[in-house]
């Protein structure tokens, strides 16, 4: 016998259920004769025929006829109105015409034979489908995460303390479960990692089965509903059967909510699929043995729309948060993400953590990319801090527009709105410091007014965000008081403001209605529409502490820019000049015009 392999094997395989097919067809056809060589003869060109000796064999098939004339050709027809089947056999008969009828019970050789060979082609080309792409019908072998080849432990993560440490005592239990277990004690059986996107949720279920040297089971939520019913169950199923044999081991499943979402929306083929499968993992999370030592991962950014159901006790019962790192956790990512870059010694990981504010792990590690790439294309060997701060730029303000072809007059009034931003946010002593000040276009802004604050915040003051405000509205000023007009450029300061102004007045109790929360929620059954949970005059007065906050913001701003002239104009001709200044050159302008921070 021959012995292929691979995918020599699937070809021959494909290449012979294929011929069969053909085969079938061409078999049908030759016997059963060319439709368009079958002659259609109406009655009294059927009894001319008959007269003349030319019909050899008629057949009778109900209302249908079919016979062989002498010269061999076929011919099909039907009984005409008004006769019988048995008075036109009858007349044929008395001509010496063989007459046959159909029997409604009897069974076609020819056609058994072609329709057996056809089903057992497609058979087997259906086989070789499913042997090739076992996934189409969710029998699939979930396989492990090879962790040997790519081990990741907690060292590899960093700037999640707290995640880490309610961690390790899921590796402690899969170390050694009977430590937990002799004391009556139950390791939870489901582990919900909740966070924003690039936190390192799954780093963090990796990290887990490499400290513990377990298998590593991963799987995407997605990856369980499927357009046919029952294959997203049955993969379930399928995933926990394996994960019994290999325990003990991790079960992780990223994005859960694409299959955890809460129950009883609108009934669609799709949200039953889904059901079942959110059904069918429930239910398994449910058989466990007490002593079983499987750990259920799972990681969401949106736990807010789980099922109830999975997040009870015996289920997803421990939620580990997973938060954006602050200054000290930033600085430590940093350090492991560049661990294999060559650093110039002027590189400052604190000043570059410092400079980074809310950015998650998977940010940082961008950064550091984008910073390698910068000197890489300047052809250095090392990577300097002014590759950081260039990709920082990048990253959170988006590519220099260098070709983008402004006029002078336009040049100018840029230069005069951003330095409003710088002044008032120089002089208002709640504002973050100015970081960097730039007329030169990036992304869809055409200029822009970095600040970097001087420590993380975890919550906002009402002094800091009234700054904010005026902070905005500043550079709409200046271009009023030195050009007499204000453009378009101002459009998205006053969005941001207006956003600002309205958290504080329904949700930060920031205003005259007092401390209440003024929102809107969803309506059921799934409409888009929204109910508010506040009157109509509630509204009005809504309206009227939003206009107000902002117009004392605009009045600050206008105190500012008009009392600091001189200010203002040194900041216009420097960025003309420049396009670009940093903190330290933006602090000896503002000094030689005379100013001081407030």
């Amino acid at each position: 016998m021959w012995n292929f392999r691979g995918k020599t094997k699937t070809k021959l395989m494909l290449i012979v259920g294929g011929a069969c097919v053909a085969a079938g067809c061409g078999l049908y056809v030759v016997v059963r004769g060319d439709p368009s060589q079958v002659l259609q003869l109406d009655y009294t060109t059927l009894m001319s025929h008959a007269k003349s000796g030319d019909v050899k064999e008629v057949s009778f098939d109900g209302a249908r006829i079919a016979g062989e004339l002498t010269s061999g050709a076929h011919f099909t027809g039907e009984v005409p109105n008004g006769a019988t089947q048995a008075a036109l056999a009858d007349r044929l008969a008395e001509r010496g015409i063989a007459v046959r009828f159909a029997s409604s019970g009897g069974v076609d050789p020819v056609q058994v034979a072609t329709t057996l060979v056809m089903a057992i082609s497609l058979g087997g080309l259906l086989f070789v489908l499913v042997r090739k792409n076992p996934g189409a019908f969710g029998t699939e072998a979930r396989k492990a995460v090879n962790l040997e080849t790519s081990p990741v432990k907690f060292i590899d993560v960093d700037g999640v303390d707290e995640a880490k440490n309610e961690l390790q005592e899921i590796v402690q239990f899969l170390k050694t479960p009977e430590r937990f277990t002799r004391l009556g004690g139950r390791i939870p059986r489901g582990v919900l990692l909740v966070g924003p996107p690039g936190t390192g949720k799954t780093l963090l279920a990796r990290a887990v089965a490499g400290e513990a040297g377990v298998p590593f089971y991963a799987i995407s939520g997605s990856e369980f509903v499927e357009m046919f019913v029952g294959v997203g169950a049955r993969r379930v199923r399928n995933l926990f059967a394996q994960a019994r044999k290999a325990a003990p081991c991790i079960v992780f499943i990223d994005e859960v909510d694409a299959i955890g979402r809460q129950r009883g929306g609108p009934s669609n083929g799709h949200n039953e699929e889904r059901e079942q499968a959110l059904n069918q993992l429930l239910v398994e999370m449910d058989g466990f043995d007490q002593h079983a030592t499987i750990v259920v991962m799972a990681a969401t950014n949106r736990h807010d729309v789980l099922d109830e159901a999975l997040l009870r006790p015996g289920r997803f019962d421990r939620r580990v948060t997973v938060d954006r790192p602050d200054i000290r956790g930033r600085r430590r990512i940093l350090e492991v993400h560049t661990r294999g870059t060559p650093l110039f010694p002027d590189v400052d990981l604190h000043k570059v953590a410092r400079g980074t504010p809310g950015m998650t792990g998977a940010e940082l590690a961008n950064l550091v990319n984008e910073a390698a790439l910068s000197a890489a294309r300047e052809g250095r060997e090392e990577v300097r801090m002014a590759d950081f701060e260039t990709a920082r730029d990048k990253v959170t303000m988006g590519v220099e527009r260098t070709s983008a072809v402004m006029t002078e007059p336009e040049r100018e009034r840029i230069a005069i709105h951003e330095a409003g931003h710088a002044l008032a946010a120089f002089r208002l002593p709640a504002a973050d410091p100015v970081h960097k000040v730039s007329i030169i276009p990036r992304g869809s802004a055409l200029g822009i007014t970095m600040q970097l604050p001087d420590h993380d915040r975890n919550m906002y003051s009402r002094e800091y965000l009234e700054s904010q405000i005026a902070v905005l509205m500043a550079g709409r000023v200046a271009e009023e008081r030195m050009l007499g007009s204000f453009a378009s450029g101002s459009a998205n300061d006053i969005e941001r403001a207006t956003s600002i102004a309205r958290k504080m007045v329904r949700q930060l109790g920031m205003s005259r209605i007092g401390p209440v929360v003024c929102l809107e929620r969803g309506a059921q059954g799934g409409r888009g529409d929204f109910l508010s949970e506040y009157s109509v005059h509630t509204e009005l007065r809504i309206d009227e502490e939003v206009e107000r906050i902002l117009s004392d913001g605009l009045r600050t701003a206008q105190e500012i820019v008009g009392s600091d002239a001189r200010a203002l104009e040194a900041l216009r001709q420097v960025l003309l000049e420049e396009e670009t200044i940093d903190h330290a050159r933006f602090a000896c302008v503002v000094a030689a015009a005379g100013l001081e921070a407030a």
